[in-house]
């Protein structure tokens, strides 16, 4: 009879290492990733490219979180919200993890080197070296604007997605990073504030561990405003019109809404609301400008 130590069988370990893998949270940045390639090349005639693009990117960010998954795995144990993962619970060895996501992140450049292009490729590496270890090995256990800095990384797939149809960064693509860049923080800070506590269990200096919930939700307002600003360059580019233009608006309302709020009223609750509220922001904007963009081209 087997025993209830022994390991996990392949198909129990490659279905947690997938969890490292972060699928939620990529299937974002794949997502964003699409919806450059479709601004960039409305009329999708290179099907290949785009799926090989969106794989390749796929697989890099998905090597990426494995790593951060990795490197925090002692911080991840302390907390609720990660210590199920396969590397905090210790269900996967650091060798196995380091060689499935380091083969999971080649194979992803080596789709973008041979069937995309080289800059798509190079800039997807640097992501990844952003990502895995400017932030998560340097920036996040020694700053509390780690977020910040380390956004840039989060922005890169539409410039990425951009990338791969065009062979160019463009003025563009730089407003979806900016866009996505200025969302970063108060997305994540919102985050941080309900689960303060765990953070500073872990010891990772997040802003309300260090500078408290008021000093951050201030911070949130001022990153919310600039977003609006950034938010209708789209429209200022001719990427999209007046449909995108109008729902936008909405959003913009309702998250300086919520975000003066938490700076009036804090409660647990609406900052949860607000981590929630701010993944549906980013996807509805990107896939309204994406429809806006579309009939502005045919």
């Amino acid at each position: 009879m087997e025993s209830c130590n022994a390991p996990p069988r392949l198909v129990q370990r490659m279905a947690a290492f997938f969890e490292l893998c972060k699928p939620r949270v990529n299937s974002l940045i794949v997502f964003t990733a699409m919806i450059g390639m479709w601004l960039a090349a409305p009329d999708m005639a290179r099907p290949g490219r785009f799926l090989l693009a969106s794989l390749g990117i796929a697989l890099v960010a998905g090597g990426a979180a494995a790593i951060n998954c990795l490197v925090e795995r002692t911080s991840d144990a302390l907390m609720t919200r990660t210590r199920a993962r396969a590397t905090a619970r210790g269900d996967i060895s650091t060798i196995e993890t380091l060689t499935l996501a380091t083969l999971m992140g080649g194979v992803g450049l080596w789709l973008l080197h041979a069937w995309v292009n080289d800059l798509t490729m190079w800039m997807t590496l640097a992501t990844f070296v952003g990502y895995a270890i400017i932030y998560t090995v340097v920036l996040k256990p020694m700053t509390p604007m780690n977020i910040v800095i380390g956004g840039a990384a989060g922005a890169m797939p539409p410039v990425l997605g951009w990338a791969a149809m065009t062979g160019q960064v463009t003025s563009q693509s730089l407003a979806l990073f900016l866009i996505i860049f200025l969302w970063t923080p108060p997305h994540f800070w919102s985050l941080a504030c309900y689960r303060r506590e765990e953070f500073a269990r872990a010891g990772l200096p997040m802003l309300p561990v260090i500078r408290g919930v008021a000093h951050t939700c201030r911070h949130s307002l001022f990153y919310v405003v600039a977003l609006t600003g950034a938010s209708f360059l789209p429209v200022a580019l001719g990427m999209a019109g007046a449909a995108y233009g109008i729902v936008v608006a909405a959003l913009d309302v309702l998250f300086i809404v919520q975000s003066y709020q938490l700076c009036r009223n804090y409660s647990d609750a609406s900052a949860r609301w607000m981590f929630r509220y701010s993944i549906t922001y980013l996807t509805v904007l990107f896939a309204v400008l994406l429809a806006d963009h579309l009939l502005l081209t045919t």
